[in-house]
Parts: C-alpha cells; sequence; structure tokens
C-alpha cells in the first residue's frame, strides 16, 4: 500500500514555505517508520493555523505536531508564572531579553487539539473522541531533560502533563536519533480505535488536504505559442493593446511580461483597478522562469488610486489631494473621472527634477474598468522609448465605463492604428461551465459588449464540474448560502476538495458580512474583505490573498481577474446591465482542475430562474 502524502513527496523541494532541516528529519521519520495507513499532511491549511505536520489514519485517529529546531544551549530560555494565564515562555540572547510566547509549541498543540475536536470531526464522541487526537512536540536539536524542565510548568497549565506519554508527547534529539517513532508517536502503535471510523477522516481530510492554489503556486505558467510571443515581445511603438473573453490569459500574459522585463533589468509599473486583483497577479508573476523570485519587491504594483495619491504626496501636493474629497456626496464620480487625473497631470507635468518616479514600462490590467484620462495620466511616467500595455474584457464591464474607448479614444492614447491583439481561446473554465456562462451573456448582456469565450478546438472534456443553481423564493438568502458552502466539500466526488479552496462572491458589502458572520458562528474562519468602514474595507482588501488558510470571502468586483475551483455565488435582485455584467464575470471565475470543480448559484432573482433551470442540478427554495 502506498502512502498517501501532501503535498507530494516529489514537490516537497518546492514549497513557498521550505521544510527546515528539523522539519525533514522528522517527515524522514514518519514516512519510514510509520505504517502505511497514516496519512501525512505537511503545513496543512487548518482554518487559519498552520500546524508542521498531521497525522490521520481512519483506524486509529489523528495525530497533530509542533517542531521547533530550537537549540537550547544557544540562548536561554525560561517560563515565566502569570496570574490566571498560561505561562509565559521567554528567552535572552545575553545582551536583551524577549518573549517568544507566540512561538509557545505547548499553547499551539492545545489549540490545535481543541479545535480539531470541536470542528474538525464534528463526530467524535465528546470526551472519549479526545484519546483519537495526538498533539505532540518535537525538538530535533534539544535534549530531554532540557525540553522536560522548559515546558514543564506549560504544559501542568493545560493538564497536558498526565497524558503526555501517550496523547501529548514530547520528544527530543535523542529520540529522534534513535528513530524512537514509539517514544516520538506512541499511539502510532495501535491499529485500531472504536472511537475513529473512515467518516470521521472523511471530516478532517477536507480540512488537510493541500489546497489547488498552493500546488498551483510550484507550476510555471503554461501559455501557448500566441501568449508567449506577447510575453517575450513588443510593438514598434511600444503601445500594445489586448483584448479577449474572460480567461483567455490576459493576466497570466502582463503578468508573465513584467516578470519578464524585470529579468531585463528594466523598471515596471503595474497598474490595477481593484486592489485585490494585484495579489493575484504578484502570485502569478513569481511563476515565470526569468523573474527569479525577484518580482514582489522589484516591481512596482498599485492600484490606480493608490499611485495617483502617490503622486500627490511625492510632489507635496497632499492638500490639493485631500481637498478632492470634500463637499459631500455625490461628488465622487467627477473626482475620480476629471479632477483626480487632472490633478495627477498638472503634478507630473509640473515635476522638472523627476521626484516623481518614471517607468521603462507600466502595465494596466482590467482596462475596460480604466477611463481614457486615467490612461493618459499614466502615459507620463512611461519613459521615452518605453512599453505600455493594456489589457481589457469588455463583457466584464461591471462600471460603465468600457464604452469610453472609442477608436477616437485610442488614437488619443497613444496606439497607432489597428485592431486590438485579439485571444480567442479560454483556457479557464470547464466546458460545461462555459457553455452555460456563453448562455447567459448571449441572453443577459448588450450584444455590442459581448465576447464570448471558446474552447481549444477539438478539446475533450476532461475537466468534471458540478454545476448548482439554487432559486431562493421564500428561504433565508444568508442561511442557504452558508449551507451550501459548508455541503460542498464534503459533496465532492472525484477528489477530496480543500475546504480552504472554497471562495463565496457577492455583490454587496452587506450580504458579504451576514454570511462571514454564520460561518464563524459555526467556527468556520474566513479571510474576507467586508466593511461598511472604507478604510477597513481597504485593509482587509490588502490582506485578501488565496494562499490564506481559511475560507474565502469576497465581493464580485474584488475577485474580477481572479479565478477558483469551488466557489459559491450570490445573485441578488437586481438584473439591469450593470449587476448582470457582474454576474457574468462571477460566472466566469470558474478555474477548471482534472479532477473536479465546482459552482453553485445561489439566485434572489426571479427574472434568472428560467435560466437557473437550466442547470444540470435545480432547485428551489
Amino acid at each position: 500500500m502506498e502512502r498517501f502524502v501532501s503535498p507530494p513527496i516529489d514537490q516537497l523541494e518546492r514549497l513557498r514555505q521550505p521544510l527546515t532541516a528539523g522539519e525533514r528529519l522528522i517527515f524522514n521519520l514518519f514516512n519510514e517508520k510509520l505504517a502505511p495507513e497514516w496519512e501525512i499532511y505537511i503545513q496543512p491549511h487548518l482554518n487559519g493555523l498552520r500546524p508542521d505536520f498531521v497525522l490521520l489514519n481512519p483506524n486509529v485517529g489523528i495525530a497533530v505536531f509542533e517542531v521547533k529546531d530550537w537549540n537550547l544551549d544557544a540562548m536561554r530560555y525560561w517560563t515565566e508564572e502569570r496570574s490566571g494565564k498560561a505561562p509565559k515562555l521567554c528567552a535572552s540572547d545575553g545582551i536583551k531579553s524577549f518573549s517568544i510566547q507566540s512561538q509557545n509549541p505547548i499553547e499551539k498543540v492545545f489549540r490545535y487539539k481543541q479545535e480539531i475536536h470541536n470542528l474538525y470531526c464534528p463526530r467524535l464522541d465528546g470526551k472519549a473522541g479526545f484519546a483519537t487526537i495526538t498533539a505532540g512536540v518535537i525538538f530535533p536539536f534539544a535534549r530531554q531533560d532540557q525540553i522536560d524542565s522548559l515546558l514543564k510548568p506549560c504544559l501542568i497549565h493545560r493538564d497536558m502533563l498526565r497524558w503526555s506519554n501517550n496523547y501529548n508527547p514530547i520528544s527530543g534529539a535523542e529520540a529522534v536519533a534513535e528513530g524512537r517513532i514509539d517514544l516520538v508517536f506512541p499511539e502510532s502503535r495501535r491499529s485500531s480505535s472504536r472511537f475513529m471510523t473512515e467518516d470521521q477522516a472523511n471530516d478532517m481530510r477536507n480540512w488537510l488536504v493541500e489546497p489547488d492554489y498552493a500546488a498551483t503556486q510550484r507550476k510555471p505558467i503554461e501559455l501557448d505559442i500566441a501568449q508567449r510571443g506577447y510575453v517575450t515581445s513588443r510593438t514598434q511603438s511600444g503601445y500594445r493593446r489586448i483584448k479577449g473573453p474572460a480567461g483567455s490569459g490576459k493576466s497570466l500574459i502582463l503578468a508573465a511580461r513584467a516578470a519578464q522585463l524585470l529579468g531585463e533589468g528594466k523598471e515596471v509599473l503595474v497598474v490595477t483597478f481593484n486592489i485585490t486583483l494585484l495579489h493575484y497577479l504578484m502570485d502569478v508573476a513569481v511563476r515565470w522562469p526569468n523573474a527569479h523570485g525577484r518580482t514582489r519587491q522589484g516591481i512596482t504594483w498599485l492600484n490606480f488610486h493608490s499611485w495617483c495619491k502617490r503622486v500627490c504626496e511625492e510632489s507635496d501636493c497632499e492638500n490639493e489631494y485631500r481637498d478632492l474629497w470634500k463637499g459631500g456626496e455625490g461628488r465622487e464620480s467627477h473626482v475620480l473621472s476629471v479632477q483626480l487625473p487632472a490633478l495627477v497631470a498638472s503634478c507630473i507635468d509640473k515635476d522638472e527634477e523627476e521626484v516623481i518616479e518614471r517607468y521603462d514600462a507600466v502595465l494596466v490590467d482590467e482596462g475596460q474598468d480604466f477611463l481614457p484620462a486615467w490612461w493618459n495620466v499614466l502615459r507620463k511616467v512611461c519613459r521615452t522609448g518605453g512599453e505600455m500595455l493594456l489589457v481589457a474584457d469588455a463583457t466584464q464591464d461591471i462600471y460603465g465605463t468600457a464604452r469610453s474607448w472609442t477608436d477616437e479614444a485610442m488614437t488619443g492614447a497613444g496606439f497607432p492604428g489597428g485592431r486590438w491583439a485579439e485571444l480567442q481561446t479560454c483556457y479557464r473554465l470547464p466546458p460545461t461551465a462555459m457553455e452555460l456562462a456563453r448562455n447567459f451573456a448571449d441572453q443577459y448582456l448588450p450584444s455590442d459588449t459581448v465576447d464570448l469565450p471558446n474552447g481549444p478546438q477539438g478539446e475533450l472534456d476532461l475537466y468534471p464540474c458540478q454545476l448548482r443553481w439554487v432559486q431562493v423564493f421564500d428561504g433565508d438568502d444568508v442561511q442557504v448560502c452558508a449551507e451550501e458552502i459548508l455541503k460542498m466539500a464534503p459533496k465532492a466526488k472525484n477528489d477530496i476538495l480543500a475546504i480552504t479552496d472554497i471562495t463565496f462572491l457577492t455583490g454587496t458589502q452587506m450580504m458579504g458580512a451576514a454570511v462571514v458572520n454564520t460561518l464563524e458562528s459555526k467556527g468556520v474562519n474566513t479571510v474576507h474583505t467586508y466593511s461598511p468602514d472604507k478604510k477597513e474595507s481597504r485593509r482587509k482588501k490588502m490582506g485578501f490573498y488565496m494562499g490564506d488558510a481559511r475560507v474565502k470571502a469576497t465581493t464580485l468586483h474584488s475577485f474580477k481577474g481572479w479565478e477558483s475551483r469551488a466557489i459559491v455565488l450570490f445573485v441578488g435582485e437586481k438584473t439591469d446591465n450593470q449587476a448582470c455584467a457582474l454576474i457574468y464575470a462571477g460566472l466566469t471565475r470558474l478555474k477548471r482542475h482534472e479532477k473536479g470543480s465546482y459552482l453553485t448559484v445561489v439566485s434572489r432573482a426571479s427574472a434568472l430562474a428560467e435560466f437557473g433551470r437550466s442547470w444540470p442540478n435545480y432547485e428551489e427554495k
């Protein structure tokens, strides 16, 4: 029997967070000494927690381990007692003393064990169920007597000392060096447990298996001949505009081009409209071989409004920038479309000493969200002989700005005569989902803006896809959305779907926040972008990325340009042009996967019920 390891053994040298020397020793010990029925999960995503190892045997139980490479002779370590609180772990390097309580391994494994029992394995039988969970700490480079002395107060506080030899093993260098798996993990000697079942193991696997997004980060960007040509070449004028349907690789080309130019020693600015898209582009760029791991620091990544604010600050026009926003409600549109670009253009024009940063290349993603005035002010920071790239998809015109890109506007934007470079093949969507997205665009979007996706010619449908439409008439929208999120992973048939791959999308902050609150009341943590306060929402957007160890939740506006293999999408009652463009953007976020993709739409829009009935799985509530 071959052991299941996640991520696979042949990928361990390419982890984004490489194994430490001690973690490598412990992995080898587990892999060599454990029975093959024990599954090994390395740095799994656990509802916001990231233990070093989790072991799972459907006949025996679960084990979570924290590995510390600490050399207890290198510094002085001690614990300080605190009334009513866990003892504080401290250290001194001989010059200063400091707290290392955030790294206290006893507190970590105690929390892991509680969460596993309370959330991940709801079928476990009360207190007896704890007998199936081992929570251990391993110090591969420290003596056992040192460890015991240091951690004893912490173990006493958590009432773990009496179970140390069985369910809370604390082991050191001696046990590791001798390969004593019986000391490192005493419960590994069991072959069965009356408290553990395959159903409980399945509950846990959805939380443990490596998310698709983490695995994707280790893969080089795959491009066809046309896409690669755009990445590795430039036009004679230096200006290029590319359009194509959702999933045709526009963002891949832009991110790879940025990395390619960085590798050539160029200074590059990448600009988007929404903040969250920057994280996706950064994650793509690092996968381009010419990047050499320098893309996050070597390229300037900004959304347009942040760049404008930076220019104003660099040119001592902060007061003028702040004054733009004074004057109450209803002015924001005029400020954004007219006054802000005019102020920034003025700052750059007056910048004779070039205090404001200039670039060899300026690349703009989701160009249909930009106004020509924004593009033209960005041109001012592109050096003579530099490069400008604009990519767009008018079908996803969620702000009503795409029509401003007339032929006349294009000529005034520096583009010579001729057509857009066009991408026509969609590589993102599973074929069945693509057909439904095309049908939606045909029925509900203006024909003059539609650019429908097409799959590769002659492609076989090798990408299973579960598509579900839930039409809500009298039910509770929030509760229905939460239920669909929670049952998506357990219902996956072709593969273990990581719960942290699931993304919830909605058009409004209020609905999103309500669903997040419902999930968190059930113990499911999320990383989300919802807040009624604009500054707080912006802060959350800056921290939103797919590699987070929690369920993802954001607005459709913020997820444009992204992709996920598992999506729950809420559709409200509005079905005007912009609302439908937003829904289309959501439908086209689904990423194909050879082991299955999952899309559930929860719809309150009665006007879309007939469309929903065309889906393979339709239900009314």
